[in-house]
């Protein structure tokens, strides 16, 4: 899949999922055993984890809205650039608005799913605004 255009699309679709509420909605965009791993941490492999690590977000911020900022191919690696917003009202929550930028690099399958998602965001100022807010 390396006709931009057809990135863009499914970049557009995978971004819809996030905004969907579903989680199982975002691990279908994953081969079954692909992998999604954040801020260098520990990969959830297959789609039920990657489904529970989508779910994770979607619990802290009920109103999440992912906005994809660009898709691009950078050094021969797909990356899918996006901001986040939402009010952390889940579990726990501190009830503050947060909106944070980040990208994720991908490698496809032959099947024009993800099979390696690495992303990444700033994690100190997610959690700055986590504990003040956006613009806080």
């Amino acid at each position: 899949m390396t006709n931009i255009a057809k990135l863009r699309e499914f970049a557009r679709r995978y971004t819809a999922a996030w905004c969907s509420g579903q989680p199982e909605r975002v691990a279908e965009f994953y081969a079954p055993e692909g992998s999604l791993a954040i801020n260098g941490g520990p990969p959830s492999v297959g789609r039920a984890a990657i489904a529970q690590a989508a779910r994770g977000f979607m619990e802290a911020f009920p109103d999440l809205s992912v906005r994809m900022d660009d898709v691009m191919v950078q050094k021969g690696r797909i990356e899918y650039h996006w901001t986040l917003t939402g009010t952390n009202r889940g579990p726990g929550a501190s009830g503050k608005q947060v909106r944070i930028c980040g990208f994720e690099s991908w490698i496809l399958s032959d099947g024009r799913l993800i099979s390696k998602s690495e992303g990444t965001f700033d994690a100190t100022e997610y959690q700055r605004q986590l504990e003040s807010g956006y613009g806080g």
